[in-house]
């Protein structure tokens, strides 16, 4: 259970942080079922600490992240003046721990958007689309100096928390310093085919309007697009040309939202040489054409 596996949205949610001390001989305390996450990174010395039959040595530069539903302790005194941070955090929506480097499957939830609007199933480009955050439970954190700067940050508007316009300024950096984690995860676990795969997508998203064939894509990346192919099978479930095609359909459905704009012009701006097979391909993707979808919304 190395990884912590967040539903979002909801964002986790900063509750309070603070700076906290040990002598040589002192240690942690014993705690279980506090229903927060405790976040610990350790600025100098060594913290040890234990959760159920879980051991850490959490050095200088490195970061733990308890479990609310966990008994934590700790398993040691300290050696050493030990300096560290603490920051408790929630999270409402589900969450995860586990060893599988690759995404598990997380609970469908409902778009934002709602479901009571006829207009849902045409909108998908406005729903919320939940995803996986994914953070190290136990890490060297890869930009120390960041992290330390973000909790020294936190920790100053503290005694301003009770003020309306301290809130967002609180969750923002916290979110700031989920970042700083998850980059300690990415940078390490993300496997070759993951990495190939967005690298297309970024390709091709970057690139959408001009013509792209699958060995100018490969000749771009500096891989077969036979391997390509396969690699954004496994991640997004279509072929690299799907991926373009869907992308520029969604292209298309805002700027029929959004401009005033000729079909024809459309159908270029997105990467179509072809009104008709633009408008053909539009039917069969959105179940009418580009002029009927346009009239929703006027």
């Amino acid at each position: 259970m190395n990884i912590l596996q967040l539903t979002v949205p909801p964002l986790p949610h900063f509750i309070s942080c603070g700076p906290h001390q040990f002598m040589p001989g002192h240690r942690h305390l014993n705690r279980q079922n506090i229903r927060v996450f405790d976040l610990l990174y350790v600025h100098s010395g060594c913290l040890y600490m234990g959760e159920d039959e879980d051991s850490f040595e959490v050095k200088s530069g490195q970061a733990l992240i308890l479990s609310p539903d966990r008994h934590h302790f700790g398993n040691r005194d300290c050696t050493e003046p030990t300096s560290y941070h603490w920051l408790h955090f929630q999270c409402s929506g589900p969450w995860c721990l586990t060893d599988n480097e690759e995404d598990v499957e997380i609970p469908e939830q409902e778009s934002l958007a709602g479901s009571n609007n006829g207009l849902r199933s045409c909108l998908s480009e406005f729903d919320v689309h939940p995803f996986r955050l994914r953070l190290p439970r136990y890490t060297t954190v890869l930009q120390p100096a960041r992290m330390q700067e973000l909790l020294i940050q936190l920790h100053s508007l503290e005694p301003r928390a009770h003020m309306s316009s301290m809130l967002l300024r609180q969750q923002t950096l916290f979110q700031g310093l989920l970042g700083v984690l998850s980059d300690s995860l990415d940078s390490a676990k993300l496997s070759p085919h993951k990495r190939c795969a967005e690298q297309a997508a970024s390709y091709l998203r970057m690139h959408f309007r001009e013509n792209i064939t699958a060995a100018a894509l490969g000749e771009s990346l500096n891989f077969h697009p036979v391997y390509i192919a396969r690699c954004m099978n496994r991640e997004y479930g279509c072929s690299p040309m799907e991926y373009l095609h869907r992308y520029r359909i969604s292209q298309s459905k805002l700027l029929l939202m959004q401009t005033d704009y000729t079909v024809a012009r459309i159908a270029e701006e997105v990467g179509f040489r072809n009104v008709p097979y633009f408008s053909s391909s539009f039917l069969k993707a959105e179940g009418m054409t580009p002029t009927l979808f346009r009239k929703q919304f006027l």
